[in-house]
């Protein structure tokens, strides 16, 4: 397909010209300008148009040599997570949003419900301010940009300044593939170094709207800078292995998970729960998917190197499993595990085992059955996490229904690797993200994933229909019988 060139004309304050790097030294209003200037562009054209667009971004990242060099400058960078697994992540992720992108209309008429009345059609929300976390400085980026130019927005990133590095090669590479094609690089664009609050705080006051995915101080910023603001909450996922539950087949689902880039998703499983009557079982199961129990003494120790004056260790987060064996002082047959066990049978600020550990280490609890499993579960997301995610590893799905009406959280998954389906999977209808909302619960204002939905304006159509209009006694009469309102009085 030929795209026909959208690029702005030259301004003195809207330079295009090869000197000038998304990284150069510029003010927040420079940037702006800039964006608005492409956005406005961008703004009208067609759905074939827009989806190149998304396209040339997710080949921006997709692109195998360009998810290795991503991968590597973010390890280097951050220190957190591992090479092999960034890779994998970049490719499924972007792979999966273009997948869900290039189905859903976004341009132009998006919705008809004839016997409403209503034609929906998506307009674009301007420039989005997206926000982004040192754990994904390359995927979190292209995954926003995806869905943002999907809806003919411009973004501009504000990443962690840890990762900053990663961040700003990747929108080099975004710009790079939309001037390929004849579009705007200034539909993407990252905030000039050094990142500072003062300068994410003015981006967050003169975008269209905020997308948050990071600290929850970042969160709460957003929701205050009188621009609509999406903020994420804060993961910390417990699961449950029933009675019923095949006990390798969960095992191996949960280690899968547990050690994806080195537990640095906010959707990797934090603590187990396991009903009594398998609990020895199901420890044997997970130690034969690479998992090391540690002893009591042990246990100690990784509670006191885990955390450095109640904060989690700089030095051992998202770490290799062999750096942590070492940090640890366990033994020799410590070695050639993938992730550490921890027993534990308290919740709140006094167990730091209970919260969010963003390292290869696993709370494990035991529960009488399953109702007491379900109550570990509430009092750990009520301590932390609650709106976020748990899990269910069981061949009963009353149990499953059960988690999903009494719990607080927006999603319950059934025998899945919990990191491989609550951000969207193959096998998974949740849609592809990196960004989960917890709605009300951590005071979000989504309770789904994040999508290119949360990106649009949406005009209504509205035509007449036939009258809708029942009689008072379809409406009021089941009130009226309970009080005794008698025909008589009416």
């Amino acid at each position: 397909m030929a795209v026909v060139s959208l690029k702005a004309p030259e301004s003195p304050h809207a330079r295009q010209d090869q000197a000038t790097s998304p990284g150069e030294p510029d003010s927040v209003e420079g940037v702006m300008l800039r964006a608005r200037t492409a956005q406005k562009a961008f703004s009208n054209v067609d759905q074939e148009t827009a989806d190149a667009a998304v396209r040339a971004l997710a080949w921006s990242l997709y692109n195998p040599d360009h998810a290795r060099e991503l991968a590597e400058l973010a390890v280097q960078d951050t220190g957190l997570g591992n090479v092999s697994d960034k890779i994998r992540k970049k490719q499924r992720k972007t792979f999966g949003t273009l997948r869900d992108l290039l189905r859903a209309p976004s341009v132009g008429v998006i919705e008809r419900d004839e016997a409403k009345g209503l034609v929906k059609y998506a307009k674009p929300m301007g420039v989005i301010g997206a926000v982004t976390p040192s754990t994904n400085p390359g995927a979190t980026p292209v995954n926003k940009a995806m869905m943002a130019v999907k809806g003919r927005n411009a973004i501009v990133i504000a990443p962690s300044p840890l990762g900053y590095r990663t961040t700003a090669r990747i929108v080099a590479l975004m710009r790079q593939e939309l001037a390929g094609i004849g579009l705007p690089e200034d539909l993407v664009q990252i905030l000039p170094a050094p990142i500072t609050k003062e300068a994410t705080e003015a981006l967050m006051r003169v975008c269209d709207l905020v997308v948050v995915t990071g600290s929850q101080d970042n969160v709460r910023r957003a929701y205050s800078s009188g621009t609509p603001a999406i903020g994420v909450g804060a993961g910390n996922v417990p699961v449950i292995i029933d009675e019923t539950a095949d006990l390798d087949a969960a095992a191996e689902r949960i280690r899968d998970s547990k050690i994806f880039d080195n537990s640095t998703s906010c959707s990797s499983e934090n603590a187990v729960v396991i009903v009594d009557a398998v609990y020895d079982a199901a420890i044997a199961a997970l130690g034969r998917a690479g998992a090391y129990l540690c002893t009591p003494e042990e246990r100690q120790r990784v509670v006191d190197r885990l955390w450095v004056k109640n904060k989690l260790n700089r030095d051992l987060i998202a770490r290799d499993a062999d750096v942590l064996a070492k940090a640890f002082d366990l033994p020799a047959n410590a070695e050639g595990k993938t992730f550490f066990l921890v027993e534990e049978t308290g919740v709140g600020k006094d167990y730091p085992l209970s919260g969010e550990k963003l390292a290869l280490v696993l709370t494990v609890y035991r529960a009488s059955d399953f109702a007491a499993a379900k109550e570990r579960v509430r009092e750990i997301l009520d301590h932390q996490g609650k709106g976020h995610s748990c899990g269910l590893h069981t061949t009963n799905m009353d149990r499953a229904r059960e988690l999903a009406e009494d719990l607080d959280v927006v999603r319950v998954l059934v025998n899945f690797a919990h990191t491989f389906g609550n951000g969207g999977g193959f096998n998974s209808g949740l849609g592809f993200t990196l960004s989960m909302g917890c709605g009300s619960w951590q005071k979000n204002s989504i309770s789904e994933n994040l999508s290119y939905r949360h990106m649009l304006n949406i005009t209504h159509l509205v035509t007449p229909i036939p009258e809708d209009k029942p009689t008072e006694q379809e409406l009021f009469g089941p009130h009226w019988e309970r009080i005794g309102y008698g025909e008589a009085a009416r």
